[in-house]
């Protein structure tokens, strides 16, 4: 028998464009001959649509009308599988639009990869690919993540995390602390976006202003540290869970300008980039490096990778100082663009089996975690009584 996967994408984010291509990708890499597969979009105000164009790319042209000749639908966990019912509900006859086994989310950004959509499912029951809430949630917060990372030893460059009610009411203790801890140039970026969103360089007092105004367009939390000047970008991904990964081939991405930028990553190409998300990025591959760095950066790639608890396939993105031959970790990408399946196939993986292996994943998740004893054998309530204002507890 087939395993049914709903595979999610879309949702309220500045990537939802760019994570519909890397989930219609998925949908037509699948292994037909072992999974039935079932497309959801996300819309951006969160309703989940399923039906005949969903899983085209080109009916994705015209949303509006998308949605309107598609089927809403309900996600309800049911004895370990998501089902999706009809809604609204049909007066008559059976609402169940169809029955999941697993989902693999291929979303991209704030409210859907930072732990959100993984936590409403971890809620249901519902077995998904990919990293766990936990996972998701620091991958995502730059900050946090290079706290964590530091804290394992790490290579991150330092930085200062400040909020835009500070901002505004003290601009210049801002940069006044930005100037002290840091040095010119310094890169400003919202703490929780990828794809290059929301990104500055401040090379003096004046650009650094600029900088921070604008990445304050796009979250209410910023991130200020030293940009390198002499820099390579090298990109690696990583395969596999807390008790086996393993790298993928390094890339270096080419940009147009000291940033690699949002249409560096999706929009440079026209027709030969547009449409293929970061699969379609003008890169380097391999990565034209030494041998001893390639081998340094798949063994910080996978370091990085179990330190923050991460499953399935993620892409960590390194800073090269060239000048002093010198690596930094830049971030970590918990749901990659394309999901990294051209990072793969360098090195003998397949599209369709990397997929299978993130499903696999995160089977294995479940059974795992069908293991762990959730209930206490006591019920405190059966002697509790006193109505809303009385009785105390007692923890």
């Amino acid at each position: 028998m087939k395993i049914k996967v709903g595979v999610m994408f879309g949702g309220k984010s500045v990537e939802h464009e760019v994570s519909v291509i890397t989930g219609i990708q998925a949908i037509n890499a699948f292994d037909r001959e072992k999974y039935d597969i079932v497309p959801i979009y996300i819309a951006k105000d969160g309703g989940m649509y399923c039906g005949e164009d969903i899983g085209k790319i080109e009916a994705y042209r015209d949303i509006k009308a998308l949605v309107a000749r598609s089927v809403r639908v309900l996600p309800v966990g049911e004895n370990g599988r998501l089902t999706l019912n009809r809604q609204p509900p049909k007066k008559f006859g059976n609402n169940v639009y169809d029955t999941l086994d697993v989902v693999l989310p291929a979303v991209h950004g704030t409210n859907v990869e930072d732990g959100a959509l993984q936590g409403f499912l971890h809620t249901l029951g519902v077995p998904y690919a990919g990293c766990d809430v936990l996972a998701s949630a620091v991958g995502m917060d730059k900050y946090v993540m290079k706290a964590v990372l530091k804290d394992c030893g790490l290579p991150v460059l330092p930085c200062v995390r400040f909020d835009v009610k500070r901002w505004h009411k003290k601009r210049e203790e801002v940069v006044a602390e930005l100037e002290e801890k840091l040095r010119y140039p310094i890169i400003i970026k919202p703490v929780n976006l990828g794809s290059s969103v929301g990104i500055k360089i401040g090379r003096d007092r004046a650009g650094l202003v600029e900088a921070v105004d604008y990445a304050f367009d796009f979250a209410m939390t910023v991130l200020a540290e030293n940009a390198v000047v002499n820099l390579r970008e090298i990109n690696c991904s990583v395969l596999g869970d807390y008790e086996r990964a393993e790298a993928s081939e390094c890339e270096e991405p080419v940009n147009t300008d000291e940033i690699l930028s949002y249409e560096d990553k999706y929009a440079s190409g026209g027709k030969s980039g547009g449409g293929k998300g970061m699969s379609g990025l003008k890169r380097l591959l391999p990565a034209p490096i030494t041998p001893e760095m390639r081998e340094e950066v798949r063994s910080l790639a996978v370091r990085a990778f179990r330190a923050l608890g991460c499953s399935g396939v993620a892409r960590i993105d390194f800073l090269l100082d060239t000048e002093e031959n010198r690596l930094w970790i830049n971030e970590i990408n918990t749901i990659p663009g394309s999901l990294s399946f051209y990072l793969w196939e360098p090195v003998g993986v397949k599209y369709p089996e990397l997929l299978d292996r993130m499903i696999m994943l995160a089977l294995k998740r479940k059974r795992e975690s069908e293991d762990i004893n959730y209930s206490f054998d006591t019920n405190i309530l059966e002697n509790f009584g006193g109505g809303a204002k009385g009785g105390k507890l007692k923890r």
